[in-house]
This record gives C-alpha cells, structure tokens and sequence, in this order.
C-alpha cells in the first residue's frame, strides 16, 4: 500500500494542475505516469457548451480511431439468415435473433457493442430497459442500426468508440492505451475531438469546447491546450 501510495503521489507531483499542456506534452506525460502492472487505457473527458437536457444540444456520435483502442471488442449482432451469415464472416462474437432477445432480456450481456438490422429492431426495441442504461442499444446515429453488418463489425473491431453528452455536458472515451507510440495516441486524441467538433449540435451557441484533459486508468488528469488539438472552426466559438 505504501509503494502504491508513492507512485500515485509522484504522478501528480509530475502535473501541473492549472496548466494547459500541448498535446504532445501531454501525451508523453501521461505515457510516463503510467506506470501499473498493466497496459492502463488512455480517456480524454471534454465538457462542453451544451445541455444535454435539450434535445437540440445532444452531441452524439462514433469515431474510428486511426490506429485502434488496443482492446478486442466482444461484438453482438441481432439479424437474421443471409446478414446472420455476414455477421459471423465479418468476425461478430455472437449471431442470433429471437433466442439472442430472450438470452439479453435474462440478463446475459457477454458483450460491448450490440448491432442490428432494421427489420430486428421491433424486437430488440423491447430490450430498451436492459440495453440503454448500458450504452448497448443500438442506433442508427452512431451506425450500429445498418444492413451493412460486415462493415459494422469490422468497425467496432477495429477501433469504433461512441460517444454521448452525458449530464453537464461532458464527453468521455479511450483513445488507446499507454503502450502506444506518443504519435499514434496524439492521432486517435486528435480524430476523437474532430469527431466531436463534427457532431456540433444545432442548438449549441457560444463557446463549443470548453476544457479537455487525458489521463490513464491510474494516473493523474493532464488539462489540454485546445489549440493544439485540431484546427477545426469550432474551437472556442
């Protein structure tokens, strides 16, 4: 407890609280303050200018992480015969339709991300209750509602990682893991809040993005310079 106590105590003392550090700077600090037993995975947190009460400030999207998140998704499909096959082909973990509906709404949820075809969706609409506390529901929004399966599971295999507004307006997701090259993260942290910048709600006035931090599973919160994360408009207006 003693060894713990001092890892994290010289963690923080390596950050600067009030400081916005470039990304590179960050990502290199982050990488060094992970120092676990185990690859910790990479978060950016973003708040935002918005209130997600109102259904014109909902940011809601996917992004495919240039060079993945680092971990094997365990990957749902609810479809029927030809897009059942297509799913299995494309590497799904798990292919049913009404037996699969009756396994989820038991409460067997061996899996991270749900995707279905259209024509299933009345049936996996009663599965709301289980799946949407969960961030499980499929949605066409976000891409998991489609007839395009293999594409749909060679995405969330690959690197796909949805993102919501949660309350206050605040946006979380992994970026990949502290083993990545400092470039290949400062990649995926760049697509991840263009992907967001992208998903700019009608109703969001004033300043969009708001504060940015990374940080891995054990290690301290790093605040980012906005500037340095993407060139895109929407930054600070």
């Amino acid at each position: 407890m003693t060894q713990h106590g001092k890892r994290i105590r010289k963690s923080r003392e390596a950050v600067e609280r009030t400081r916005l550090y470039k990304l590179d700077d960050a990502v290199k600090l982050v990488k060094t303050n992970a120092s676990a037993k185990f690859d910790e995975t990479v978060e950016i947190a973003i708040n935002l200018g918005v209130d997600p009460k109102h259904a014109d400030q909902m940011v809601r999207g996917v992004v495919n992480l240039p060079n993945g998140t680092g971990r094997t998704l365990k990957v749902a499909v609810f479809a029927r015969g030809a897009k059942a096959d297509e799913a299995r082909a494309a590497g799904a973990d798990i292919v049913g339709a009404e037996d699969l509906v009756t396994t989820v709404s038991g409460g067997a949820i061996d899996f991270d991300r749900c995707i279905a075809t259209p024509d299933m969706m009345p049936l996996v609409g009663r599965l709301g209750k289980v799946l949407g506390p969960r961030g499980l529901m499929p949605n066409p929004k976000v891409g998991t509602v489609t007839m395009d399966i293999a594409t749909a599971v060679k995405a969330s295999k690959g690197g796909a990682v949805e993102f919501r507004a949660e309350k206050a307006g605040i946006i979380q997701g992994s970026v990949g893991k502290a083993s990545f090259e400092e470039a290949k993260l400062a990649e995926n942290i760049r697509a991840f809040v263009d992907a967001v910048n992208r998903a700019r709600p009608a109703g969001a006035k004033g300043s969009y993005l708001l504060r940015a931090a990374i940080a891995s599973t054990m290690g301290p919160g790093v605040k980012l310079d906005l500037s340095t994360l993407t060139t895109a408009a929407q930054v600070g207006t």
